[in-house]
């Protein structure tokens, strides 16, 4: 059995809860590739205009998968309680897959989480499981070595981050964006590898501990409905001091984001912040002059600082 996952979206915050879970009841898993030029032009072609650079390039992976397995991996995933929403684009991604690619003999796996409607993460994976032809212990047991799994890879990763917090002589830079924007190579990879080729320590907002980031949260919006955005929001109030410069990046036209990321601007005092809104467009040369000048910012105002603790 060949599960096709889409190598975008909510990949890049689930994947070792996937990619464990159907490695457990032994499926063969086929990834899309990295994003390139190729499959955000596909994406493009089969998006409506008003969609997301996100939903463009998921759109693109999923056209990519077509016949190469026997499902395709398509999560829907309304909310997590009262209050705890997502995107519309996630409670609405299987329906849009399934339209758009109704006459191309599409296979998509049922995953669909609603807790208002007592549709748990639990009871997507027991009927994924059984969708696939498993037997309920081995469906349990494939969940819980996948969460297990998620849970340590996390643990690895903030243990990871609190060692770069430590290093305090160098530029450390908060990317506040979602996992699929940072990780993907055609949107937010090129952006970490310049900051890094202009010697920044890179802090990944998404890096956080998830409850403490939420509560974070609530000080500065107690009314703000996306889950994904609390994370993010709280995790700048956990690394705000840590840090010397922060960078909003989000895809155009993302509604949460750019709602969100105003609210960052004009709350958060006392770090420089730079706001990137990428799409399909976008050049390099000119996102590489905006994070040179970024980072010669925060660079005097390190310097500054230093020089006023000396002469006190």
């Amino acid at each position: 059995m060949k599960i096709g996952i889409p190598r975008a979206f909510l990949y890049y915050k689930y994947r070792y809860l996937w990619e464990t879970f159907f490695h457990e009841l032994g499926c063969e898993i086929v990834l899309s590739p990295e994003t390139n030029r190729q499959i955000v032009k596909d994406g493009i072609n089969y998006a409506m205009d008003e969609s997301c650079l996100s939903s463009k390039i998921y759109l693109g992976h999923v056209h990519y998968l077509i016949d190469k397995c026997d499902y395709i991996l398509v999560p829907r995933i309304a909310n997590f309680g009262l209050g705890e929403v997502v995107c519309t684009k996630f409670q609405a991604a299987y329906d849009v897959i399934a339209n758009t690619f109704r006459d191309q003999n599409i296979k998509i796996l049922n995953y669909n989480i609603d807790h208002r409607k007592k549709q748990t993460e639990f009871k997507a994976f027991m009927k994924m499981g059984k969708e696939l032809n498993k037997r309920k212990f081995e469906i349990i047991r494939a969940y819980f070595m996948a969460k297990q799994a998620e849970k340590t890879y996390f643990q690895l990763e903030l243990k990871k981050q609190q060692e770069l917090l430590k290093r305090d002589s160098e530029l450390k830079v908060l990317i506040v964006s979602h996992a699929y924007n940072i990780y993907d190579k055609f949107v937010g990879e090129p952006i970490v590898k310049y900051l890094e080729k202009l010697d920044c320590i890179i802090i990944i907002g998404e890096i956080s501990p998830k409850q403490e980031a939420k509560q974070e949260a609530k000080e500065m919006s107690p009314t703000l409905p996306w889950t994904y955005n609390k994370e993010l929001l709280g995790a700048i109030k956990l690394y705000q001091k840590q840090v010397d410069g922060i960078v909003l990046m989000s895809s155009f036209p993302c509604g949460p984001d750019s709602l969100v990321n105003e609210m960052i601007i004009r709350k958060v005092k006392g770090k420089p912040i730079l706001n990137l809104v990428l799409d399909e467009q976008e050049g390099n040369a000119g996102m590489e002059t905006r994070l040179e000048s970024f980072v010669d910012i925060i660079k005097l105002k390190k310097d500054v600082v230093n020089e006023k603790q000396k002469e006190s």
